[in-house]
């Protein structure tokens, strides 16, 4: 599996193609450096470097590429194992169509969930200044003849998930990567955008918000929410507590999708996501009931994924309720 990351290494910071890389997990700060790289097995990462990672993602079997960035409190192995479960999903859905990338951000490994979050949150917020440069990094690699001469182009979709406090990462690398390098504006780069059980503020996707950027580099921004999930309770009360008085995304969708550019879709998956996830409904979006069977939650973003619509039955829609569907018994 084949995986960016800004988590520290113990071995040096200067990147050396094909050395060994061990994260230092005791390290929760942001670098400013990325590293591109490649698990061998459960034992040994290397490190690969840019060209060669983006080389080996255009020369592969698959159609599409889905860059999953993870949520709050997850270790490395955690991200390897929930990649691993999204990754078997979709090639049990379609063999060949989409490859999944996860970003490696340093979350922190101190016990006690609220310092955790915390430290979290400024860890991805400083994230974004390292995951900017990646989004530079492409597309010079994308216009560069030598790599992508006119005859023989990128043609790779690219897709982002984005889940829980990936949501903040995301957001904020957007935020920078405008700022600093696009001020004319974001390139449309991805075909879908998916926020699911997002942490951040619930109106940050409307007109002038923070979030904003996000719908201009993507062709559809859906949001999957539900109201039950508890780890977002959580996360409402540590923000309570600093006078942060607003609703999740990922509870209630966006605030009032009238103020929101119009691709931007709303998916309530309050009947599902505890079924799902028990007790706290908030990873939701890969297996079901039973784990390595999708859900119907990954159905419809693998239908999105596939499709490139939301709804093709109908252009103009823009919410929808995500139900349990049982089988017939006739």
């Amino acid at each position: 599996m084949m995986f960016i990351t800004n988590r520290f290494p113990k071995q040096s910071i200067r990147t050396r193609i094909g050395r060994k890389f061990d994260f230092d997990l005791d390290n929760n700060a942001a670098s400013n450096s990325v590293f591109f790289c490649d698990t061998v097995n459960q034992q040994k990462i290397i490190e690969i470097g840019s060209i060669e990672f983006l080389e080996r993602l255009k020369n592969s079997q698959y159609r599409q590429i889905l860059i999953y960035i993870h949520g709050f409190s997850n270790m490395p192995v955690d991200v390897f194992n929930a990649t691993n479960e999204f990754q078997n999903l979709c090639d049990n859905k379609k063999k060949g169509e989409v490859l999944v990338i996860p970003i490696i951000w340093p979350c922190d490994n101190d016990l006690g969930i609220v310092k955790d979050y915390w430290d979290d949150q400024k860890a991805a917020d400083q994230s974004a200044f390292s995951f900017a440069r990646v989004l530079e990094k492409f597309l010079a690699w994308r216009s560069c003849e030598e790599h992508n001469p006119e005859n023989d182009p990128c043609l790779k979709r690219i897709n982002i998930l984005a889940h829980s406090m990936g949501n903040r990462v995301l957001r904020e690398t957007l935020k920078v990567w405008g700022k600093y390098d696009r001020p004319q504006g974001l390139p449309m780069m991805f075909r879908n955008i998916f926020l699911v059980a997002a942490d951040v503020v619930n109106e940050c996707l409307h007109e002038g918000e923070s979030g904003e950027l996000i719908s201009h580099a993507s062709r559809n921004v859906i949001v999957y929410h539900a109201s039950d999930d508890l780890a977002l309770r959580a996360s409402k009360a540590s923000n309570l507590k600093n006078k942060i008085a607003s609703r999740r995304l990922g509870h209630s969708g966006p605030e009032n999708i009238d103020k929101t550019p119009r691709n931007i879709y709303s998916i309530d998956c309050d009947d599902v996501n505890n079924l799902y996830d028990k007790p706290k409904g908030h990873s939701y979006f890969r297996s079901g009931t039973r784990k390595g069977r999708p859900g119907e939650v990954f159905k419809h973003i693998f239908s999105c994924l596939e499709l490139g619509r939301v709804f093709p039955e109908d252009e103009y829609r823009r919410s929808s309720i995500i139900r349990l569907k049982t089988r017939s018994t006739t």
